[in-house]
């Protein structure tokens, strides 16, 4: 059998909810005879009618041209029978995520078309090896993970089950091209790579607020503020819904055979067994309701100069920038700052052997956008509020966080960077398509090996060895990669 892009001219679609009449009405823009089967007349219909009235807007906004939409229309034909999608050279599957549902269709697929035909599954997580189980030629079977609004979303996983041929593949990533979008290779998997790349950003944030140290507010802030993250992960759960990413966070946990690394936190269940879905119901994290108070981030200060002593116990580059502002290190001051990397402030005025009281902990890890995070031993501190109100008086937006290894920003960082190495690791997808999947799929400033560049593969190594050693904890395992391009000053870029 050959499988060539140029030889395919009708493709067909399954499914004619958001994501089936998204792809719908791409493939038929890009040039596709497309075929949209649903059992539902009703909902064929209205996707129909969706399609249509897209395709006009975008000509009313100059996006399209009138004539083309007019033929995009004219390649959308609406199928009420599976037999009409025998004329198909591939077939796009995007109906319920239920593995049984799934494999009883494609069995039935296998009657309809012809044996040239590929056989593709729009799944976001359930193996793709799985889904062919009971099919008789399994090596055209793929999965094409679109995302939501398929539209304006550039990103597509293309997944690979053991069987999958490579030109299938080829097929798969060519015809993404054609519609206009950006192809990703993943090996078959719980999750893939976005949705299991995604794991770390919201399940340390929940372990974050679960031990107290910060609220979910803050945390938002932080790592928007701070990091540039576009949305926080506390608000991006309520806009997915939590009846959506707790149920993939547990399969995925099980998946990759309860690895502590991807583990949630129990809240995040107690938020699924309320209801609490976010942004669909009204109300998770933060309340939706009309008239709810909604938080407000604290007024950025007025920038200043004043001198400031202190004595700072230990060397980081961020205490050079504040000596810039004023800052004046004097072994007698009354502040003691430290900038540790996973340690929380307790352990370090233990090592140090330094009056906890006097200790303030400074996190640099959002410097750059003029956010620090402070953090105390828990102690009655006698310097806090002195170091508080200087950083906001040279013109820092201050969070002040419960003692915590790591702080905030930098668990959450380490735990994403660390996540992209083990991606990288076992071959879930080549770093280059890592890189493109985060940034793509979930809108995050950099690729997770990027960001890890960017911060030191060092100093991402010693954060998370000084929080496996604090907590005792194997969530916080280095992988690998990790470590051996730490170990050896190499990108973690780099493949072997």
């Amino acid at each position: 059998m050959t499988y060539s892009v140029s030889g395919l001219s009708v493709v067909g679609v399954i499914g004619a909810g958001i994501m089936g009449a998204g792809i719908a009405q791409v493939l038929a823009a890009s040039g596709f005879q497309t075929v949209l089967y649903d059992t539902r007349p009703e909902a064929l219909a209205k996707a129909q009618a969706d399609i249509h009235a897209r395709l006009d807007r975008l000509a009313e906004k100059g996006q399209m041209g009138a004539q083309d939409a007019a033929h995009a229309k004219s390649r959308l034909r609406i199928a009420s029978d599976l037999a009409d999608l025998a004329p198909a050279g591939l077939v796009i599957e995007a109906i319920v995520e239920n593995l049984e549902v799934k494999q009883a269709l494609f069995r039935q697929l296998e009657e309809v078309v012809p044996e040239t035909a590929v056989l593709a599954s729009n799944t976001s997580s359930l193996s793709i090896a799985a889904i062919g189980r009971a099919c008789r030629h399994r090596e055209r079977i793929c999965g094409m993970h679109f995302f939501n609004p398929v539209p304006l979303m550039k990103l597509v996983e293309v997944i690979a089950g053991p069987a999958t041929r490579l030109e299938v593949m080829q097929l798969a990533t060519d015809l993404v091209g054609r519609m206009g979008k950006v192809a990703v290779v993943a090996k078959d998997g719980p999750g893939f790579l976005v949705n299991l790349g995604g794991r770390a950003f919201y399940t340390e944030a929940l372990h974050i607020e679960a031990e107290g140290v910060a609220s979910p507010e803050q945390i938002d802030r932080i790592m928007t503020a701070g990091c540039g993250f576009r949305m926080g992960p506390f608000a991006l759960m309520d806009l997915t819904g939590i009846d959506v990413n707790f149920p993939v966070t547990g399969f995925i946990h099980q998946g990759h055979q309860y690895d502590p690394r991807l583990k949630t936190a129990p809240r995040h269940e107690r938020m699924f067994e309320a209801g609490l879905y976010g942004r669909k119901v009204g109300r998770g994290f933060y309340d939706y309701s009309e008239g709810a108070a909604k938080p407000a981030a604290p007024e950025p200060p007025e920038p200043g100069r004043a001198p400031f002593r202190a004595h700072v116990a230990e060397a980081h580059p961020g205490f050079d920038a504040l000596a810039a502002r004023g800052l004046e290190s004097a072994a007698d001051a009354d502040p003691i700052l430290v900038s540790p990397w996973g340690e929380d402030a307790t352990t370090v005025a233990a090592r140090l052997r330094l009056p906890a009281e006097r200790v303030v902990a400074v996190d640099f890890s959002g410097a750059e956008c003029g956010v620090l995070t402070l953090m105390t031993p828990p102690v009655a501190s006698t310097a806090l509020q002195p170091v508080a109100e200087w950083l906001a008086a040279v013109g820092y937006r201050v969070e002040i966080v419960q003692d915590s290894p790591g702080f905030v920003a930098q668990r959450i960082l380490a735990m994403i960077v660390n996540l992209g190495c083990e991606m990288a690791q076992t071959g879930v997808g080549s770093p280059a398509d890592i890189e493109t999947a985060m940034r793509l799929g979930l809108n995050y400033p950099f690729g997770p090996l990027e960001l890890g560049d960017r911060i030191g593969a060092g100093k991402v190594l010693e954060t998370l060895e000084n929080l496996q050693a604090v907590t005792g904890s194997d969530r916080y395992r280095p992988s690998l990669w990790l470590r051996r391009r730490a170990f050896l000053d190499l990108p973690l870029q780099a493949r072997p």
